[in-house]
């Protein structure tokens, strides 16, 4: 009689080698940040810093920092850009709390709620002006033009879902363009200027950037997906805040399509801001679940974030490529 085999458990993916291949870089980056957000308006360096320090997984500066180790990069020019990539997401996290009214940002209460919005929108631009003085010191006219690019097609995203905003026929294509400016184009050209830097090929260039835009949609979807799966302790934002500020994400998207008269009559006045109670999102929650809209988002996630992984396939295997495939399994996977 053959003993039966019980296969081991398939190991959950996490960041921890992305955290341990960029360590000592990411030393580097913090450093200039941490020099970088000083000023002597106080009010400056500790609204940043309330937000800088607030335990994000700094994701979009790693990438640049990865991108570096993949392509064999000696130098140190890079430092000074993945800083640069994380002054623009700080500045883009500060406007984006105030448009959207936040009152939690990873888990912590929202630098607009501690120090009014006027301020908040101030810093936001202090940081986004520090972020392009990085920049034009490091010299490069073409890393200027990759990451400028990148924060106009961010604020373009940004209007892009403020008008989407409450109209329910809002289709899955013009969500996956919304995502794909407002969160993919930051995680593109963060990976796509660590080969500028390194002067690698085009076709190596425009792998990293296939990479970083495919796992910034990928995130996205997740992020999407959470709104409607985990509590506020584990998000570190109130669960429901998509729901209640009428933004049409995927899961919303797919649930209102299947979903028979009665289940689009709730829609409609949910999205127009009619039904916000904690039971109506209870509702929501359960017409998510009942149209599978949550499983097919992360389906989607795990289709784009098998992309990421295909870009980079151009590359050696080795420690870098790994840790980045990783990255990306880990981004599908996460529950926060």
């Amino acid at each position: 009689m053959t003993a039966e085999v019980i296969p081991l458990p398939r190991k959950r993916p996490t960041l921890d080698p992305m955290l341990s291949l960029t360590a000592q870089g990411m030393n580097s980056v913090n450093a200039v940040i941490l020099e970088r957000m000083q000023s002597e308006i106080p009010l400056i360096p500790a609204l940043a810093g309330h937000l800088i320090s607030g335990g994000g997984k700094r994701l979009r500066p790693m990438l640049t920092l990865a991108g570096a180790e993949l392509v064999g990069y000696q130098g140190t020019r890079h430092h000074k850009l993945a800083a640069a990539v994380e002054f623009i997401h700080t500045a883009t996290l500060l406007h984006d709390d105030v448009v959207d009214g936040s009152e939690l940002r990873r888990g912590k209460a929202a630098a607009n709620i501690i120090f009014g919005n006027p301020a908040t929108v101030l810093v936001g631009d202090f940081l986004f002006s520090r972020a392009f003085e990085l920049m034009t010191e490091d010299g490069s006219l073409k890393v200027l033009r990759i990451l400028s690019n990148a924060s106009a097609v961010i604020a373009e995203g940004e209007v892009a879902q403020l008008s989407a905003q409450r109209q329910i026929e809002t289709s899955e294509e013009r969500y996956l363009q919304i995502i794909g400016a407002k969160t993919a184009a930051l995680f593109a050209a963060a990976s796509q200027i660590s080969a500028v830097v390194a002067e690698c090929s085009e076709e190596q260039e425009r792998a990293l950037e296939d990479y970083g835009r495919n796992l910034g949609i990928a995130f996205q979807l997740v992020d999407d997906a959470i709104d409607y799966d985990s509590d506020a302790a584990e998000m570190g934002k109130d669960q429901g805040d998509d729901f209640r500020e009428g933004k049409m994400t995927l899961p919303v998207i797919l649930a209102y399509a299947r979903g028979d008269e009665e289940e689009r009559k709730f829609w409609k006045s949910a999205i127009l801001g009619h039904r916000s109670s904690d039971a109506d999102l209870a509702h929501a929650i359960d017409l998510i679940a009942r149209h599978d809209a949550l499983d097919d988002t992360r389906e989607r996630a795990r289709h784009f974030a098998q992309r990421a992984i295909d870009a980079i396939s151009i590359f050696p295997d080795g420690k870098a490529r790994q840790a980045m495939a990783e990255a990306a399994q880990f981004a599908v996977a996460r529950g926060y």
